[in-house]
C-alpha cells in the first residue's frame, strides 16, 4: 500500500499530538535535572567542608550521589515519555544482572572501595605501600586508589586487590626508627667506633632522646664487623636524616682513619710450581 502525502502528513499530526507535549515535557525534565545535579553536587561538597568529612571519603561519596541523581532523572525522563515503568524496571532488571556478570571485576573494585573507606587502613596524603608500589595517596575513587610516586609517576591501583593485600602505611605513626649499617675491618677499635657514632648522634637535634638511640653490632664475619645504628626521629626527618648520617659517618671514619674491610682472595700457582699458594690482597 503506498501512503499519499496527505496520508503521512496526519501521521506526523498525530504524532506530534500524541508524543509531542511529552517529549518537550521529558526535555525540560532532562534540562532542569542536570541543572539541578550540577547545583546538588556543588552544595553537598560545600557541605561536607564545612563538617569536615574526611578527604579520603568526599570524592566517593560525590561518586555515588552523581549516579543516584542520574539514574533517578532517567527514570524521571522515561516515566514522562509514557513507558510502563513495571517493564522498564524489569528490563533495569535484567540489564544489571547481565552488566553485573560482565563486570564481575570492577564490582569487587567497588566493594575494595567502600572496605577502604570503611576501615581506613590509609587516607589521602599518607605515603603507603602495597602490591610492590610506592607512592602518597592522592585520591580514593569508587573502583581505584591512585598514589603519586617520589619521581612524580601516577599509578591506578584497582580497589578490589588494594583491599585484600598487605598495605604498609608510613604516615601513621609520628615517629619512625632510622637503622644504619655500617661494615668496617675486624682490625678496628669497636669502642672507638661506637665513640665517633655517638657523637654523631649527640651532635643532630633530628634524633630524639626517647627511646634511646642503640649501636649495637649485628655481624661479626672473618674480616668484618658490622655495627647497626638504630636512632628515632620525627616522620618528616627520616629521608634527610638518614642521607646526613650516612655521609657524616663516611667523613668521621677517614678522619679518625677507620679501616673498611678489604676482601682477601687465595691464588693458587699453577701446578707446574710445585703446588705453591699464594695469598693477595
Amino acid at each position: 500500500m503506498v501512503l499519499d502525502f496527505d496520508s503521512i502528513r496526519e501521521m506526523i499530526v498525530n504524532f506530534a499530538v500524541l508524543y509531542g507535549f511529552k517529549l518537550l515535557v521529558a526535555a525540560v525534565i532532562l534540562v532542569i535535572g542536570t541543572w539541578v545535579i550540577k547545583r546538588l553536587k556543588t552544595l553537598i561538597n560545600t557541605m561536607m567542608l564545612r563538617k569536615g568529612v574526611d578527604e579520603s571519603l568526599r570524592p566517593f561519596l560525590t561518586s555515588i550521589l552523581n549516579i543516584t541523581l542520574w539514574v533517578l532523572l532517567l527514570v524521571l525522563v522515561i516515566a514522562q515519555l509514557g513507558v510502563e515503568m513495571t517493564s522498564f524496571i524489569a528490563v533495569l532488571g535484567s540489564a544489571g544482572l547481565a552488566i553485573g556478570l560482565a563486570l564481575q571485576g570492577s564490582l569487587s573494585n567497588f566493594a575494595g572501595g567502600v572496605l577502604i573507606l570503611t576501615i581506613k587502613p590509609f587516607r589521602v596524603g599518607d605515603y603507603i605501600e602495597a602490591q610492590g608500589q610506592g607512592g602518597t595517596v592522592q585520591l580514593i575513587n569508587i573502583f581505584n586508589t591512585v598514589l603519586k610516586t617520589a619521581d612524580n609517576k601516577t599509578i591506578y591501583m584497582p580497589n578490589g586487590p588494594l583491599a585484600s593485600t598487605v598495605v604498609v602505611n608510613y604516615s601513621v605513626e609520628a615517629t619512625r626508627r632510622v637503622e644504619l649499617l655500617y661494615t668496617v675491618s675486624v682490625n678496628n677499635d669497636i669502642g672507638k667506633v661506637r665513640q665517633l657514632l655517638q657523637e654523631l648522634i649527640s651532635q643532630d637535634d633530628r634524633i630524639l632522646k626517647e627511646p634511646a638511640p642503640a649501636i649495637v653490632v649485628t655481624n661479626f664475619a672473618e674480616h668484618s664487623i658490622t655495627i647497626s645504628t638504630r636512632i628515632w626521629c620525627k616522620r618528616e626527618d627520616y629521608w634527610g636524616l638518614f642521607w646526613d648520617m650516612n655521609e657524616r659517618a663516611k667523613a668521621a671514619f677517614e678522619q679518625n682513619h677507620i679501616a673498611l674491610p678489604v676482601p682477601r682472595r687465595e691464588v693458587l700457582s699453577p701446578s707446574g710450581s710445585n703446588g705453591q699458594v699464594a695469598a693477595g690482597v
